[in-house]
């Protein structure tokens, strides 16, 4: 923030006028949004010609605290401070975390009052009585310690007795009640105390293991993954800060009223969903974002959907429908239920049609080559402020066949000025004359995966909505639209996406792959796709432990190397499957040096890790002197 020298002193004699320490408020004035929030604060309040310290501290504790979501209530909040009915830090961290609860909802006034301990009077008198009882409580560590005790514990437990004194008077009474009961200090209370050194443990070679490499890594980690993620009941704070380039900031959250509703359906159970495009065979990468929905939802005791994102009608085939259900399945995965973005295609064009009517949506005639300039350009669309009633003309239109593929999309009108790409008026709807292979010929246009994914989360009440990084710039897209139309807003939260070494994990590659014939179809065991891992002989619980060992992180650059995955299935293979030895080509062998009649009998381990004195674990292989060897040399 860059301010003239004239004006910065007049905004220091500003921040001076309120009781602020001349470091502080030099401090508030280098920092533009605290200098900003506090000059703001003190015009809401009214106090441009001053007030007391006590009073300005507070103010300044307003202005570098106060909850984002909650600014409507802001100038009620002042004028307690102001009348002091708020008189303190203490009261006023009580006063901002119920108003942080609460956001832009409408508050009771008798509830705020009891939270931050309005009207509540404490006496010296009920002060000494709590500070009597601490010390009485800490009498013998007291005497031992003397002065050298930890005195901000002291004031601590006086606190929680009477959460509402003044800080202050129960440091003046603590302080003399310590100096009645020990006396003027001595020169050992002045003396630091010799800290002990901490004894090092016995040295043992040290072992460094590069985690996201190293074949040798521990392949399942102890702490629980999913302990990051919020529970249902708090999904009311502000979910991000969308900036326009008016100025203006959109910050989205559920209203007390809208969290409610959508907990009154759930029974607060989290509900999480996992939705592949069925345009082709699943790979290891979905096996993290299945580990990811599906576990989230299996550690809470939810509910976990397995939904097709099915919007666009020609990419799409029965046989990748089939496949998908078969492998979440196959990883052991139970889906609460099995539905289809197409399911909501009626609720879908309603619901575009309510964004129409309400101004954040037009007809658009640009061609695809068309609409790349205009962005690249920052470039409004020539039809962008066409009047509401053409474009709900010409989306009826295309609802009934009667434009032509390629003539017009549905966008959405978001901000062609944003620093956000994903805010560019995205496409909501366009012309696609193709029947849909599970809605049939109904529909002749289609909604984009924009417009629909954030719309179906919302209608199938999803609590958690977790996706890989690369959909973190669409956030803004997200939560805009379900803004616009009113809708329940689930909790966003990316993760890194898996990259595997030595491996091909892009749908489009592998397909084409396939179709050129270059590997034995999606399910070859050089691919790891999740049949062809299948097909290796790989376990469904061996790509579990792989993944769950991987972790659930933000960090999107990390490479995986295979041979982690190949340990993980070593590891599995040497507890699961028994050894035995086969000669497959016998070629007879006679030991001239061993008698006809000797007969040796050795033990072979079933197990490759078996223990000496495990009889179950080995069996017996008898030598004579007479042997079989294979002929085939490799």
């Amino acid at each position: 923030m860059v301010t003239s020298e004239s004006n910065s002193g007049e905004i220091l004699q500003l921040f001076l006028k309120i009781g602020l320490d001349e470091r502080t408020a030099q401090n508030a004035i280098v920092n533009g949004k605290v200098s900003s929030n506090l000059k703001d604060v003190i015009r809401e309040a009214g106090v441009e010609d001053g007030c007391i310290k006590s009073v300005g501290n507070l103010l300044y504790m307003v202005a570098t605290k106060y909850p984002a979501n909650a600014l409507k209530h802001r100038p009620f909040l002042l004028q307690y401070i102001i009348l002091s009915k708020i008189k303190n830090p203490n009261q006023l961290e009580k006063a901002l975390s119920f108003l942080s609860n609460i956001g832009p909802e409408s508050l009771e006034v008798d509830d705020f009052e009891e939270s931050c301990g309005i009207g509540v009077e404490v006496s010296v008198g009920d002060i000494k009585a709590a500070v009597d009882e601490v010390v009485n409580g800490n009498m013998e560590a007291i005497l031992a310690q003397r002065y050298r005790i930890n005195a901000g514990n002291l004031y601590g437990q006086v606190r929680k007795l009477q959460p509402w004194a003044d800080a202050r008077v129960v440091k003046e009474i603590m302080d003399a009640k310590l100096h009645e009961l020990l006396g003027e200090k001595t020169a050992a209370d002045e003396e630091k105390p010799v800290k002990k050194k901490k004894e090092k443990p016995p040295k043992v070679e040290d072992k460094v293991i590069d985690a996201s490499n190293s074949a040798c890594a521990p392949a399942l980690v102890d702490t629980n993954p999913f302990l990051i993620f919020p529970e249902p009941g708090e999904n009311i704070q502000v979910h991000t800060e969308i900036f326009f380039s008016d100025g203006s900031v959109l910050r989205p959250h559920n209203t007390k009223e809208k969290l409610e509703k959508h907990l009154k359906v759930t029974g607060g159970k989290v509900f999480t969903r996992f939705p592949p495009e069925p345009n082709g065979y699943l790979h290891i990468g979905h096996a993290k974002a299945m580990f990811v929905s599906f576990g989230l939802a299996k550690e809470r005791n939810g509910y976990c959907y397995l939904r097709f994102d099915d919007t666009n009608p020609e990419a799409e085939k029965m046989e990748y429908i089939d496949h998908i259900q078969d492998i979440v399945n196959w990883m052991g995965w139970g889906p609460f239920k099995i539905t289809y973005s197409s399911d909501y295609f009626q609720e879908l064009y309603d619901l575009a049609v309510e964004l129409i009517k309400r101004g954040h949506a037009y007809v658009d005639h640009q061609t695809p080559e068309e609409v790349k300039e205009y962005r690249e350009k920052k470039l409004d669309s020539p039809w962008r402020n066409r009047p509401i009633v053409e474009s709900l003309m010409l989306f009826e239109e295309m609802r009934r066949g009667m434009v032509d593929e390629g003539k017009a999309t549905l966008r959405m009108k978001q901000d062609m000025q944003s620093d956000n790409y994903n805010m560019y008026d995205l496409i909501a709807y366009r012309i696609k004359f193709t029947p849909h292979p599970h809605a049939g010929d109904k529909w002749c246009i289609y909604p984009s995966y924009d417009y629909t994914h954030c719309i179906v989360d919302s209608l199938e009440n999803i609590t958690h909505s977790l996706c890989t990084l690369e959909f973190e710039t669409r956030r803004a897209s997200y939560y805009w639209l379900l803004e616009c139309l009113d809708l329940y807003l689930p909790y966003v939260w990316e993760y890194s996406r898996l990259n595997m070494s030595n491996t091909v994990m892009s749908k489009r590659k592998l397909n084409r792959l396939v179709t050129e014939k270059l590997v034995d179809g999606w399910d070859d065991p050089r691919l790891l796709t999740l049949a062809g891992l299948r097909r290796r002989g790989v376990s469904s619980e061996a790509i579990n432990t792989f993944i769950r060992g991987v972790g659930i992180t933000r960090s999107d650059n990390s490479m995986i190397r295979v041979d982690r995955l190949e340990h993980v299935i070593r590891e599995e293979m040497n507890n699961l499957a028994p050894r035995t030895m086969v000669v497959l080509h016998p070629l007879k062998v006679v030991l001239t040096n061993l008698e006809a009649s000797a007969a040796m009998e050795l033990d072979a381990k079933i197990w490759p890790d078996a223990q000496e004195g495990d009889a179950a674990s080995f069996y017996k292989v008898c030598i004579s002197n007479q042997v079989h060897r294979s002929y085939i040399w490799r």
